[in-house]
């Protein structure tokens, strides 16, 4: 099954981020998890200027899984965010295993 994670960063969240932005790719690289990485990128502001947060894309066995895949990013680790919402998806459209 598939989960999405969908984090919002702290307001004052921009130095972190770029402190810890390596330890974070490498973890999404070589987490070991049995959650399987599908799709994942930064999310914006409106004016482009800084990141707000991320969205990861994540096919795993169960939400447990996918919690603790989120659970274990340096990003989380180091408090870099407000909040974090994982919770399945059904990938219907452009799916390529027979979405529509």
């Amino acid at each position: 099954m598939h989960y999405i994670i969908v984090n919002t960063d702290k307001e004052d969240g921009v130095q972190l981020r770029a402190d810890t932005r390596d330890a974070h790719l490498a973890y999404l690289r070589d987490h070991g998890k049995n959650a399987k990485l599908v799709q994942a990128g930064p999310t914006p502001s409106e004016d482009g200027s800084r990141m707000t947060g991320s969205l990861l894309v994540v096919e795993a066995d169960s939400l447990d899984e996918a919690r603790s895949l989120a659970a274990d990013d340096p990003y989380t680790k180091v408090g870099l965010f407000s909040n974090t919402d994982v919770r399945p998806w059904n990938w219907t459209v452009g799916n390529p295993d027979g979405g529509h």
